[in-house]
């Protein structure tokens, strides 16, 4: 499910941050992003992060850049369009050095839910140790689409966010994302607009941002059985000193739905989560020498 946690991570944190930093708005270039990857699993902290998230279309560029890594060091996360599958995984499965434990896999504008599922099947042959996610679209195929996943070897992921204001879902719209999932037994991630620990407001673009602690606490309580308005509630909450209560009693049971979140900086989470007491100074003193 996640990363080998460290004895300074606590269970429900442990590999919860996937390495997106080549993605907007953070879109550190390739070779400083998988050079600070590698430090920061390296680190104290490495017990936080889990796969490194890269572009279809760059996998080739990790050939040099991972050349000097041991064989199967560097656990990577491929994001592609649905018909690129088994051309990714030939990708990415070429490179000693990289470990291919995950696929994000969108679907384009006029694709069936029902196709998904066969299309995949078809496009990979191994599934061993890779964790297969289906980019849910936010127009009606949502439950359909969830509908066809469940029961099978792919989840699915959410996308919270984007540089649009309109690409962020209210906390009605992500409620009832979150309660489908937890409904149809779908495990899921989430991508984009989770910047920090609790939700807020943008103070540059005036985005509302979910809080990745809010979904964590909101993912706990669909697992609970609670319902749309209560979770509505929980996504909402910016009382940072209440939110890392409820985090603090979480079973990592929790982490059977709610399976990690990209971000395009390791260090923002990993500071907020040690800002309200959710893990030790030590940690973040690590980091930042990891950062500096």
């Amino acid at each position: 499910m996640s990363a080998p946690q460290s004895p300074e991570v606590p269970p429900v944190l442990a590999g919860l941050f996937d390495d997106a930093a080549v993605f907007p708005p953070g879109s550190l270039p390739i070779e400083e992003a998988v050079a600070a990857h590698v430090a920061h699993t390296d680190g104290a902290h490495g017990g936080l992060i889990g796969a490194f998230v890269l572009g279809a279309g760059d996998v080739d560029r990790l050939i040099e850049l991972t050349g000097g890594l041991p064989d199967g060091s560097f656990d990577l996360s491929v994001t592609v369009a649905l018909p690129g599958v088994s051309d990714a995984v030939a990708a990415a499965r070429r490179i000693p050095a990289v470990r291919l434990v995950g696929l994000e896999v969108t679907v384009p504008d006029g694709v069936a839910a029902e196709a998904v599922v066969p299309a995949l099947a078809e496009a990979i042959d191994d599934g061993t140790g890779l964790t297969v996610y289906v980019e849910v679209p936010r127009d009606t195929r949502r439950d359909a689409l969830l509908a066809e996943l469940a029961g099978r070897p792919y989840l699915a992921k959410f996308r919270t966010g984007g540089v649009r204001a309109d690409l962020h879902p209210d906390e009605r719209e992500l409620a009832a994302t979150v309660l489908a999932a937890a409904r149809a037994g779908v495990a899921f991630k989430a991508t984009a607009g989770l910047h920090h620990a609790l939700r807020n407001t943008d103070p540059e673009t005036g985005f509302e941002q979910h809080g990745f602690l809010n979904l964590l606490v909101a993912a706990d309580a669909a697992l609970k059985g609670a319902g749309e308005a209560e979770l509505v509630g929980l996504l909402a909450d910016r009382d940072g000193d209440r939110v890392a209560e409820q985090v603090r009693a979480l079973s990592p049971r929790v982490r059977d739905l709610f399976r990690s979140f990209g971000t395009c900086s390791v260090a923002e989470p990993a500071t907020e989560s040690a800002g309200l007491g959710l893990l030790p100074a030590a940690t973040i003193a690590d980091l930042t020498e990891v950062s500096a």
